[in-house]
Formats: structure tokens, C-alpha cells, sequence
């Protein structure tokens, strides 16, 4: 009984709740409708007195696009010649040092070896048995004459004299793979390493007292390079491929010497891209004039496109250089000024700066940063 009585009475309180709200509401009145303010367009800019920013016309060049990318100098890897010791034993002594400029055929190092005694050895034995046998050949063509032998001990006689000339070439060739040119100053069981080719030193791996192996994968005792020709091996992104073909000639500048430019010929394309920066590998070959590029050295290399492209071109003092971009001032209607993004290209002579996005014959205005300072005053 209960239950129903309250019931009724929530039912009979509702409307009274409905009308009182929509007092309230009817008192207090609808919120107004939300109105939208129209804000000056982006990158457009009104002055009090425009006539106080001189204006200059956009005048046109033709060039061809360029790519600028960084390299490094590399050795040539058909003129980095090994010099090694085909001899094993000890070094004692050492001739030349890394980084050293050395001749063809100047004297490297000195081995001392077991291998070049035996061998040595081996040779005067074959030495010996060769004179002895060509004697015998004589005795017996003597005898033979006089009937003294028969033809078939002559036969013996000369067989024998080949078989020990064999052995004695062998000998003489064993010495000279070892490195031994003397053949008769080496009983010591000294052989010397000279430069096979002239350059200079790149790689160093012996010193005097050293222990020389030949019969593992030991390092080279040298490793001289010409560096006469190098390479420059540079990083070429895979949308930028097209500005570079085989044949070619790149600009290149050093860091270290920034006012020369030297020339280089693309002989190679890597035809594979680096998975991480997705590049490819470009190599220059290049004259080294007065060495004066060394191996590691950092360098810029500019390519250029085949084709010719027309350019604007405006004073530099007209580039508005914000945020990272290069911005232009371009007259709008009435006292107003337009912002236009551009991208700066290669700096002329006259002070003038190529740019694309914009056109030749536009009107910039002559003093940006005076303009800019103005806008946001």
C-alpha cells in the first residue's frame, strides 16, 4: 500500500518539475549562436606605408640541377700492392716505416730464415752433383771414342747429367720464389723484401725482431699504395639516382683545401642499396695532383643533370631565410605583401641567388628581413 502511494505521488511531481524548468529556461533566454571571425590568410602581411620596401623583378638563368652529396678517398684497390715475404722466420731488420714514400724496388726489410738456408743448401748440393755429372760426361764421351765403353754407359752418363740440370733448375727457382736474388752471397740465410711497385705505406704489420709466417693467413709485413689515382666512394640516395650516370664528371671539394675543384668520372654504380639509409654506393676515380688528398679524407662532390632548367634568380638580400625554409616578399593588393616559400639554389655572381617557386619577371621585395622586422612589429 505503501509502494502505491509513492508511485502516485512521483508520478503527480514530474510535470510540476517540467514546468519549472522551462521557466527557468524562458528567464534566462537561449544561448546566441556561435559567430566566426575571418582571420587574415596565412602568409599575408599589411603595412602602413609599402612604399618604403623597394621592389626588384626576378630575373632568369639556365643551368642544369645539381646534387651535392659527401664522399670519402679511398685507395685505388688496383694500385695497393702487398709486400710480402714468401720466407718464414725472423725480421731483423726494418727499412721503412708507415707512411714512408718509397721507390720500386727500394729495400723494405730483412728476414733471417731456416727456409732460405735449406734451400740454399739444396742448391749448392745440386750445384756440385751438376759439375760432377758433366764431367763424368766428358770421361765417358772420351772413352767411347776410344772404344773403351760401350754407347749404353754413355747413355748413362748423359741421362744422369739431365736428371741433375732438373734438380738444379729447381733449386734455383725454389731460392728465387724465397725472394733470393744473389745466388751466391746468401749462406747466412738472409733474404731481403723490396717495394714491388713505388707509393706510399698505407699499412704496416712488422717490426724489427718479429717473428715472419707465410703458411697462414698472417697480415702483409706492407701494403703500399700509388696514390697517383683514387677513389671517392659517396652516398647517393635512391630518388637522387638519376642525376648520376656512368661517365660522367663531378665537381669535387675538399674540406681541407675548400677553394679547389677537382674532377672526377663515375666508373661505378653500386647495384646494391644500403637496407638502413637506402643508398648506393657511387664511385669517382680522380687524379691526385700533389697528393694532396689523403686516404679517409672528407669531400663534397656535386653532379649535374644533363638537361638545362630555367631558374629565377633575385637578389640575395631578397631571401628571407625562417624556420628552416627560404621565404620571398611578393607585392599583394593594396598595402599588403604576400610570404611564398622558395628554395635557394646556387649563389651568383652580383650578389644574385637562383631560386625555384617562383617565376621569372616576378616583382620580390628587395630587403625581406627589413619587411619581416616590420610584419611583426
Amino acid at each position: 500500500m505503501k509502494r502505491l502511494i509513492f508511485t502516485v505521488f512521483c508520478l503527480a511531481f514530474v510535470p510540476l518539475l517540467t514546468a519549472c524548468n522551462r521557466k527557468v529556461e524562458a528567464d534566462l533566454g537561449a544561448p546566441p549562436p556561435a559567430q566566426v571571425e575571418q582571420e587574415q590568410a596565412a602568409g599575408l602581411f599589411t603595412v602602413a606605408h609599402p612604399e618604403q620596401f623597394p621592389l626588384a623583378t626576378a630575373g632568369e638563368h639556365k643551368a642544369a640541377p645539381e646534387l651535392t652529396v659527401t664522399g670519402v678517398v679511398n685507395p685505388d684497390v688496383a694500385r695497393s700492392v702487398p709486400a710480402i715475404s714468401l720466407a718464414s722466420g725472423r725480421a731483423v731488420e726494418v727499412k721503412a716505416r708507415l707512411g714512408d714514400t718509397v721507390k720500386k724496388g727500394q729495400l723494405l726489410i730483412r728476414v733471417k730464415s731456416n727456409d732460405v738456408s735449406n734451400a740454399y743448401a739444396t742448391y749448392r748440393n745440386a750445384v756440385c752433383a751438376e759439375k760432377l755429372s758433366k764431367l763424368q760426361v766428358e770421361r765417358a764421351r772420351l772413352l767411347f771414342a776410344k772404344g773403351a765403353i760401350a754407347k749404353k754407359d754413355l747413355e748413362i752418363a748423359e741421362e744422369t747429367e739431365e736428371s741433375n740440370l732438373v734438380v738444379l733448375d729447381a733449386a734455383v727457382q725454389a731460392l728465387r720464389i724465397l725472394g733470393v736474388t744473389d745466388l751466391n752471397n746468401h749462406p747466412n740465410g738472409i733474404v731481403d723484401v723490396y717495394a714491388p711497385i713505388s707509393g706510399i705505406i698505407v699499412e704496416q704489420n712488422v717490426t724489427t725482431g718479429a717473428g715472419v709466417k707465410t703458411l697462414d693467413n698472417s697480415p702483409n709485413l706492407f701494403t703500399i699504395n700509388n696514390l697517383d689515382d683514387v677513389w671517392v666512394l659517396c652516398d647517393v640516395y635512391e630518388n637522387n639516382l638519376p642525376f648520376v650516370h656512368i661517365n660522367d664528371y663531378a665537381d669535387v671539394r675538399l674540406n681541407a683545401y675548400p677553394d679547389k675543384v677537382l674532377k672526377g668520372r663515375v666508373s661505378n654504380i653500386g647495384p646494391i642499396l644500403d637496407p638502413t639509409i637506402r643508398t648506393a654506393k657511387v664511385r669517382l676515380e680522380m687524379r691526385n695532383p700533389g697528393y694532396i688528398m689523403s686516404i679517409g679524407m672528407f669531400v663534397t662532390a656535386t653532379f649535374y643533370a644533363r638537361e638545362k632548367e630555367t631558374y629565377a634568380t633575385v637578389p640575395a638580400t631578397a631571401i628571407l631565410h625562417l624556420h628552416d625554409r627560404d621565404w620571398v616578399y611578393v607585392p599583394a593588393a593594396g598595402s599588403q605583401f604576400r610570404r611564398v616559400e622558395v628554395k635557394g639554389g646556387k649563389t651568383l655572381p652580383g650578389t644574385m641567388q637562383g631560386v625555384t617557386g617562383i617565376k621569372p619577371g616576378q616583382q620580390v621585395v628587395l630587403n625581406a628581413l627589413a619587411l619581416q622586422a616590420t610584419a611583426e612589429q
